[in-house]
Parts: C-alpha cells; sequence; structure tokens
C-alpha cells in the first residue's frame, strides 16, 4: 500500500479512482506508457516535461504498488529497468480516455493550446 492510499471506505467509484490516479502526474505518466509503450525511466522523464527526478520515481512506485504499472529490472550493466502498463492500467487508461476528449474539448473551446508529444 503507497503512502498517502486509502483503503476504503469510499464515497463512491469517482473516489475510489482518485485514490489511485490523484495528482498531476499519475494520469500523465499512465498517457505516456499508452501512447508509447514500454519506457524506461530517462524517456518517462523526457515525455513528462516539468516533473521531478524525485516525484516521477515516487508516482512511480505509487502506480507498482496500486498493480497500474509494473516494472522490469533487467540484471545487466549499466542496469536497465523498463516500465509498462499492467491488465489493470490499461483498462484505467481505456477508462480515462473519455475524460482527456473531454479535457481536449475544453482546451478548444477555451483557446488553451494542447502540447503534442
Amino acid at each position: 500500500m503507497a503512502s498517502g492510499h486509502r483503503t476504503g471506505p469510499y464515497l463512491c467509484g469517482i473516489d475510489a479512482a482518485m485514490d489511485v490516479v490523484g495528482g498531476k502526474w499519475k494520469a500523465l505518466i499512465l498517457w505516456e506508457l499508452h501512447n508509447h509503450g514500454v519506457r524506461r525511466f530517462g524517456e518517462l522523464r523526457r515525455g513528462l516535461p516539468g516533473v521531478s527526478e524525485k516525484v516521477l520515481i515516487q508516482q512511480l512506485r505509487e502506480l507498482e504498488e496500486d498493480d497500474i504499472v509494473h516494472r522490469e529490472v533487467y540484471r545487466e550493466v549499466p542496469p536497465k529497468v523498463e516500465y509498462s502498463l499492467t491488465e489493470h492500467g490499461t483498462a484505467l487508461n481505456a477508462a480515462l480516455e473519455p475524460l482527456a476528449l473531454w479535457g481536449a474539448r475544453r482546451s478548444e473551446r477555451i483557446g488553451a493550446e494542447l502540447i503534442p508529444h
């Protein structure tokens, strides 16, 4: 159980879901893995401008503890670590897709730029 995560009771399904994806970076990490597949730490960091190394490590650990992200460590020199979505992570991304579409429409409506990557 990641620190800061609750185990219920929850007010509703949204409450339980936000316990897993709450915060700015988790949903963006999921989206990055969804769009680009398996990624190494440096690739994730470059794909998420503005995230600090410390925060990215913390968010990845929590997502791993929640069985959303899989961390594969290859025993080689130098060590290689890759991150990918689990089955639960893929399902969560599918659930977030309508929210992403809503956000894109809102950005258009208010004239906000979406940064392509």
